[in-house]
């Protein structure tokens, strides 16, 4: 993350001493630069709970700077979760537009969230929860509803074509496996301190999957 960048030094009055001034960040850039230390910060493997002080730190402001921005440390989480949903659901839209629905489709999806992963250690904490132990119940809980819809996605794309409205048992069932899949493969991204990458044999295990 770098610091905010310094204006040319102009002379100040009444003296030659050139005067060195910080340039304020533009509306809503703070707020971005806050959420991506924290994601970058999320990235140290075995890293222990980011406290507000040591992102403060990170940043070079002070604590209070932060709270100008966000009302909380869970609000911050939150901003990283609303990255992650708008992320893959519009990715989801744009597979589901562009492919038409059965077990290839699901594939791609499956595929997107687990490359998505692999970009984004950070976010992968978060996804699996690692990142959100000691924090607000209420963020497990959205990345909980996150998942579900995720699953929901997956049985819309499976379901049978000879019973259009609604999903039939093995698209529930295969939808299930496949989120579990990919929850099982960013857990064990995360907890190997990102050694272990979910993209790991990818297409053999989907091959076997669907």
């Amino acid at each position: 993350m770098s610091h905010a960048e310094l204006d040319s030094p102009e002379p100040t009055p009444g003296g030659d001493t050139p005067a060195v001034v910080r340039k304020r960040p533009k509306p809503g850039e703070r707020r971005v630069q806050i959420l991506q230390a924290l994601a970058t910060m999320l990235e140290q493997p075995g890293s222990e709970r980011i406290t507000t002080a040591a992102l403060a730190a990170r940043l070079d402001v002070s604590e209070a700077a932060l709270y100008r921005h966000f009302a909380s440390k869970a609000q911050m989480f939150e901003g990283l979760i609303e990255f992650i949903e708008q992320s893959v659901f519009t990715l989801i839209n744009q597979i589901a537009e562009r492919e038409p629905a059965g077990p290839a489709q699901a594939g791609r999806i499956v595929a997107m969230l687990i490359q998505f992963a692999e970009k984004n250690p950070g976010m992968t904490r978060v996804m699996v929860g690692d990142a959100l132990v000691f924090e607000n119940e209420r963020l497990q809980q959205r990345m909980n509803q996150f998942f579900d819809k995720v699953e929901a996605s997956l049985k819309q794309c499976l379901r049978s074509s000879a019973d259009a409205a609604t999903p039939t048992v093995d698209a529930q069932v295969r939808a299930s496996v496949l989120t579990a899949f990919i929850v099982g493969r960013l857990q064990r991204f995360a907890r190997s301190g990102f050694k272990r990458v979910p993209s790991e044999h990818l297409e053999a295990s989907l091959a076997r999957m669907l």
